[in-house]
């Protein structure tokens, strides 16, 4: 997950004058249903890492913000990087594959962390960068002009990353700026009010991704490829299990998954992670009974839990026949 440029932590204030600069999210996608925001950018000077709300969205020299999509099959499908505001662009990369980071690729992504990107140049020293994109999609050029909006590229991903997201760098005048606190003096407990965002964008905690029914505790490439759900479950199913994936996991954050069916209560479970969990799904369910599942409706719920608090939670109905 590591994105391009990882720069040294520094507190960078800006003058009154930046207060005419403003960007839009460099995705086209709406945040909270089919986009989330993964990683915020580190504001912590030591190894730890801390975001703009001193929570741990983040993690240790992170540069940017992460606007990742929930699965291979969204990126697959598609999803438009964009310009965050107006300016020029003064390089790029494509051509690199979307295979992310692992022991096999590792050696061809070193020193190309960004994968296939695009930086632009924008008034008053200010920059932006966008790391991740799919090989081939690149829609710029260099020396182009382009407008808030207009699009780059596609989310991908290539480079140094293990999840479909692009990496949004700001920079004003080679110095790294956080847009959700660009004076960079953080209060813990009370966020900035102003930000370098034309709108507000709302801060999750953490949230679900995807949930859904399947006949066995599904594996996670499944999960994160999109492709783990089943659409209907026979009677003679050899077990009906509900599944939650979830980002921004704490430690002692809990997911509980209930099954309810035409007898009432099939599984009611709850598990505690015991660390942080940048991604993570948890599965329950029972098996078979004898003579098979009844026929008729079931509904799946998984809820995230903070504190005793539900921050996030899914539900899906689906029929036995």
């Amino acid at each position: 997950m590591r994105a391009a440029l990882l720069l040294t932590w520094m507190t960078f204030a800006l003058p009154a004058s930046a207060e005419v600069f403003s960007l839009v999210p460099p995705i086209d996608c709406t945040l909270g249903q089919d986009c989330f925001i993964q990683q915020y950018m580190d504001h912590d000077p030591g190894a730890d890492a801390s975001d703009f709300t001193c929570n741990g969205l983040s993690y240790d020299t992170h540069s940017g913000t992460d606007f990742a999509l929930p699965t291979l099959a969204a990126m697959q499908a598609g999803v438009a990087v964009i310009a965050a505001a107006p300016g020029r662009v003064t390089a790029l990369r494509d051509g690199m594959p979307d295979t992310g980071l692992t022991p096999e690729t590792a050696a061809q992504i070193e020193g190309r962390d960004c994968g296939n990107g695009v930086v632009i140049q924008h008034q008053d020293g200010w920059q932006t960068q966008y790391c991740h994109l799919k090989q081939g999609s690149v829609a710029v050029r260099e020396g182009q002009q382009v407008a808030a909006g207009d699009r780059l590229g596609l989310v991908g991903l290539s480079g140094n990353t293990e999840f479909p997201h692009v990496h949004l760098s700001l920079r004003r005048d080679g110095q790294a700026v956080d847009p959700f606190d660009p004076d960079g003096q953080i209060t813990c407990g009370a966020p900035d009010p102003v930000t370098l965002w034309t709108a507000p964008l709302v801060y999750e905690p953490g949230a679900l991704l995807a949930a859904g029914f399947a006949t066995a505790i599904p594996d996670y490439a499944a999960i994160k490829a999109g492709t783990a759900a089943v659409e209907m479950i026979s009677r003679d199913a050899a077990a009906l299990v509900f599944w939650g994936y979830a980002f921004g996991g704490r430690q002692g954050d809990a997911l509980q998954i209930t099954i309810t069916g035409p007898g009432g209560t099939i599984t009611d479970h709850r598990e505690v992670l015991e660390k942080n969990q940048a991604q993570f799904f948890r599965a329950a369910g029972r098996r078979m009974p004898q003579g098979g599942w009844p026929t008729g409706a079931y509904r799946g719920t998984v809820t995230l839990m903070r504190a005793d608090q539900a921050i996030s939670t899914r539900q899906l109905d689906m029929r036995v026949e």
